[in-house]
């Protein structure tokens, strides 16, 4: 639902104007005298049009200028003097250059919306949407992408059922364009690989250093190729009630508890992000915390926690949660999502990827 804001009340007011300006136009030619004109209204009407109504809106538009020049000079007697022959030869001009504008208008909004039906295919290709439920968890996921009308970007998310539990990455390639999704479509790739047949969480990241430096020979060059990703994975082994994190330089996961606390899952160990390896390679060590029933844990990328409004303070998810619960992972990403376009103002400059993660309590399993 389109929410109800200036811009919304900017587009219903254009709307309103080529009628508004016709009768303006009618009003002001005939109460004044014949020297005055009201031509700028009435060619202004179907150019207002052109690019909000659809085709027939526009030609009757342009009709209805035409017919209100003719009704109007006619009626003051003036229809055949010089000057209004001109005006008159001028709207009807602009309402046949009105109705051109339109189709042009239109097919570019054909084109536009074709274009977006393959970023939408794409994105789900390499995004897919996870199921609400796995492995006995509920699962959510949301991609907010920073620019209108744009489905593909550097973040990612991935679930994973295992033998060894539940997995998930949630990572932010570096930069935008072609590179990014290509850097996107390899980790993921390897992540669900990995996350089946490595025994433990800190080999699945090492096998996505290793799969992102792979594709950064292949394809010669960072100009080509975007060679780091910033991630946070995490392990929910089947029945445990823990939770393994490894962090590659990437914000921390917030855990939301039953009673409204939200703890901040720190690394304590920092490490350099995948695909970095050839700058110095620390050892993966998986850190271990309790996840108990009816905890959610939430994961993000840095669109959500370096979001700013306008006197530039950062948007923070954890002070924003803290005292509130939320029994579904969908409800929960939605009231963030909406929560940071409110901060923003609805000008955000990162995409952003939210997965929340939700051990039901014994009595709801």
């Amino acid at each position: 639902m389109e929410q109800e804001g200036p811009i919304s009340y900017a587009r219903t007011f254009a709307r309103m104007l080529p009628p508004l300006l016709l009768v303006g136009g009618a009003i002001y030619d005939y109460l004044t005298p014949s020297e005055f004109t009201a031509g700028p209204l009435f060619t202004a009407a179907p150019l207002v049009a052109a690019p909000l109504y659809s085709r027939r809106g526009t030609v009757l538009t342009g009709i209805a200028s035409v017919l209100l020049v003719v009704a109007i000079h006619l009626e003051l007697g003036i229809l055949f003097h010089v000057d209004s022959i001109t005006e008159l030869a001028t709207v009807v001009t602009v309402a046949v250059l009105a109705v051109l504008i339109n189709l042009l208008v239109r097919r570019g909004r054909e084109q536009l919306a074709s274009q977006r039906e393959i970023a939408e295919a794409a994105q789900r290709a390499v995004l897919p949407q996870p199921a609400e439920r796995i492995g006995g968890f509920a699962i959510a996921a949301r991609y907010e992408a920073a620019q209108e009308g744009a489905f593909i970007g550097g973040d990612l998310y991935a679930v994973q059922d295992s033998p060894h539990g539940v997995r998930l990455v949630v990572g932010d390639v570096r930069g935008k364009g072609m590179g990014a999704v290509a850097a996107v479509a390899v980790v993921i790739g390897a992540f669900r690989e990995a996350a089946e047949q490595e025994a433990t969480l800190e080999a699945v990241a090492q096998r996505l250093d290793r799969a992102l430096a792979r594709e950064a020979v292949r394809r010669e060059g960072i100009e080509l190729f975007e060679g780091f990703t910033t991630a946070v994975l995490a392990e929910l082994p089947h029945g445990d009630g823990i939770l393994r994190i490894v962090t590659r330089g990437h914000p921390p996961p917030l855990l939301l508890c039953p009673d409204g606390t939200v703890h901040t899952l720190h690394s304590r160990e920092p490490a350099l992000p995948l695909g970095m390896a050839d700058l110095g390679v620390w050892p993966d060590r998986a850190e271990e915390t309790d996840f108990a029933g009816g905890t959610t844990l939430l994961l993000y990328t840095d669109g959500l926690s370096e979001a700013r409004d306008e006197h530039g303070v950062f948007f923070d998810p954890a002070d924003r949660l803290t005292g509130r619960v939320f029994h579904d992972p969908g409800a929960l990403l939605a009231r963030l999502a909406d929560e940071v376009r409110r901060h923003t103002g609805g000008g955000t400059t990162d995409d952003m990827a939210l997965l929340a993660v939700r051990r039901p309590t014994p009595d709801r399993m």
